[in-house]
């Protein structure tokens, strides 16, 4: 049940609220997506919005979904990361 503080300043009410920002560009937000559901360590994370923003998004969601299709254990990042580098070159 919430108490009724009275009357407050806006500017607290302002600083309390906690905003974040959408991401700019399609290709950011799928990054996110990406670095969420594969556990990417932070040192690999700048890597995954690099192949986001350099191939299209069908070809990332297919790697992906074939990750999560192939990779049941272990380090997944590391074979979605093989998946794009093996079949970018084709």
């Amino acid at each position: 049940m919430k108490t009724n503080r009275g009357p407050q300043k806006i500017g607290s009410l302002l600083k309390n609220e906690a905003r974040q920002k959408p991401p700019a560009y399609e290709w950011q937000d799928l990054a996110l997506k990406i670095i969420a559901e594969l556990a990417i360590p932070k040192f690999k994370r700048s890597a995954v919005f690099k192949v986001c923003k350099n191939y299209p998004k069908s070809f990332i969601e297919k790697c992906l979904n074939d990750t999560k299709e192939l990779c049941h254990r272990g380090e997944c990042w590391k074979y979605f990361f093989k998946l794009v580098d093996k079949k970018s070159n084709k």
